[in-house]
């Protein structure tokens, strides 16, 4: 591990996890966000339901793990969310068990730490139309809806504040945006640039309003190396330098 050692923010869940570092995602966003902050780790797996998550949950997140996440952000639930196949093989995963998966990822993390964060992010809308025309003839098909997508989202929702974990409602908050169907995503369910930005938006929201000591929340963290130094850019006057480290003129968004 390198140093110096900064809160670690984990990213665990499916396709919409392993892919948030690509195309503008949401994960690189948040890395971005959180330059000389905290280290954004990325611990995605495409294809994967809540089922297979607590199968390895425990060798994702080791109760012996000489340093703990601060912040595990988690999304299950798209292809739980699936019809199942009448073979009985596949990703769906019945309602009940889901949130008893959910339930239990939730239980294992809390464990890990007196100080870890968790947030859950809810089973977003589709674009069932773009979806169908952008599914591959090598799967058998598909079977995803948004009517499934919303009872698995509520579902979730519920059990996190049963829990009393925080959770971004991912179904509503696409849907704000009045051309969420021709903007949001890639081929229906993954998402877009500028779906990525709404999901970002969210979770920055939950970490500004939440009561946690210390804030995870960006701007309430120190900069790593933010010193001054003889060594910084120097000035118009030819005789100071100036302090770059809090610039963050880059971004086409200027994040909360």
């Amino acid at each position: 591990m390198v140093g110096p050692q900064r809160p670690q923010i984990v990213l665990f869940g499916s396709s919409i996890v392993q892919f948030s570092f690509s195309n503008g995602g949401w994960g690189a966003i948040l890395a971005d966000v959180y330059a000389r902050k905290a280290d954004i780790v990325l611990r995605g797996y495409s294809g994967w339901n809540s089922r297979r998550a607590i199968q390895v949950i425990d060798r994702v997140f080791p109760k012996d793990a000489a340093v703990q996440p601060s912040l595990v952000i988690c999304y299950f639930g798209g292809n739980d969310s699936m019809g199942p196949h009448p073979s009985g093989l596949g990703p769906h995963v019945p309602l009940e068990e889901y949130i008893e998966n959910m339930r239990k990822i939730a239980v294992h993390l809390k464990s890990l730490s007196e100080n870890i964060r968790i947030i859950f992010l809810s089973c977003p809308p589709l674009n069932e139309k773009m979806l169908q025309e952008s599914s591959s003839t090598i799967f058998s098909k598909l079977v995803r809806t948004n009517e499934t997508c919303r009872l698995y989202s509520e579902a979730c929702i519920e059990m996190c504040k049963e829990m009393e974990i925080k959770v971004v409602d991912l179904w509503t908050a696409i849907q704000k945006r009045d051309d969420w169907l021709s903007t949001c995503y890639t081929d229906g369910v993954h998402f877009s640039a500028e779906g990525s930005k709404i999901v970002v938006g969210e979770i920055l929201k939950v970490l500004k309003e939440a009561e946690w000591e210390p804030s995870l929340h960006w701007k309430s963290l120190p900069t790593e190396f933010a010193e001054d130094s003889d060594c910084d850019l120097i000035a118009s006057d030819g005789k100071t330098t100036i302090n770059i480290s809090e610039w963050n003129f880059h971004r086409d968004i200027q994040w909360d």
